[in-house]
């Protein structure tokens, strides 16, 4: 006797499932160093441009989420080795790739018509080169192709700061290329220490990141001089006069703790410091992009 065909998604249930694979949590952090970069375009005791800002973070968004949805499509097949991912909508079926093809396009498209119509063209364009340096360059060539994958592909996720300063200003800076630089530097070691940990899952779904290709000790070694090259990077705000006291003194305690773990995980590997490395990482760029906020505002509140 046949089985009875499932009943198909609600549109309500498609749309949650959606939601999901848009990664939300990490979609979080990009539109939060967006905002920050505009917050930072503007100078202190200037008015913001409120609805601007907004649109601007909407269609950043919006965008952001379709790009990540489009990178669960094309990562089927590794997601399913994954203990992280092995439960997203894409591997257990419950959503159809046309589903989520139809919804990124949709998503993604009306993204950048806000943007264009609402904010600026250049921001417009920028976010497009985004969309599809992660969404194509990173994901689909390089990702399967080279354990420099994340080096080269973190360009893309470092654009968020300079997409918002490009909202406001109309402009790319080189103050918002800093920020594109922190961000640029932070990727290697943040998703290395997520690659060490879970590298017998890489491994077994085909993957060729650093730790899969080179070994436990080479990426620990890495992990280290990126770490160093980042502690470089966050001092220049500092150094060039974009940023003050405040910024120097919170971001000198933030890279310490960074380089304690990397010093740590580079003398003697374990998973579980790996993964707490991991977890610094994430806490590390907000409270710096933090910093930086406050230390631009804080003459406003100064007596």
């Amino acid at each position: 006797m046949s089985q009875p065909l499932p009943l198909p998604l609600s549109p309500r249930g498609v749309l949650a499932q959606f939601f999901e694979l848009c990664k939300p949590r990490v979609n979080a952090l990009i539109v939060f160093t967006a905002v920050i970069g505009m917050l930072l375009a503007v100078p202190a005791g200037l008015p913001w441009d409120v609805p601007r800002m907004l649109w601007a973070t909407l269609g950043i968004a919006l965008v952001a989420g379709a790009a990540a949805a489009f990178n669960c499509l094309v990562e089927q097949r590794v997601d399913a080795h994954m203990a992280r991912t092995r439960a997203r909508p894409t591997v257990t079926g419950t959503i159809t790739d046309a589903q989520i093809l139809g919804l990124s396009g949709l998503v993604g498209g009306v993204g950048l018509l806000v943007l264009h119509m609402q904010v600026n063209t250049l921001t417009m364009w920028l976010t497009l080169a985004t969309f599809v340096g992660y969404a194509v360059i990173y994901t689909v060539i390089l990702k399967p192709a080279t354990p420099q994958n994340i080096v080269i592909g973190g360009a893309s996720g470092a654009m968020p700061p300079v997409l918002g300063w490009s909202a406001v200003t109309g402009e790319v800076s080189p103050h918002s290329l800093l920020l594109f630089l922190i961000i640029f530097a932070w990727t290697p070691p943040h998703f290395w220490a997520l690659a060490l940990y879970r590298r017998k899952e890489y491994a077994k779904a085909g993957m060729p990141m650093l730790p899969v290709t080179h070994g436990e000790a080479f990426t620990r070694l890495h992990l280290l001089l990126y770490t160093v090259m980042l502690t470089a990077a966050t001092l220049l705000p500092f150094a060039v006069g974009m940023s003050g006291w405040i910024y120097l003194v919170a971001v000198v305690a933030l890279d310490a703790v960074f380089l304690h773990y990397a010093v740590k995980l580079y003398r003697a590997y374990n998973d579980a410091l790996a993964r707490r490395t991991f977890s610094y990482s994430i806490l590390y760029l907000s409270l710096l992009f933090a910093a930086l906020l406050l230390d631009h505002y804080a003459p406003l509140f100064a007596p």
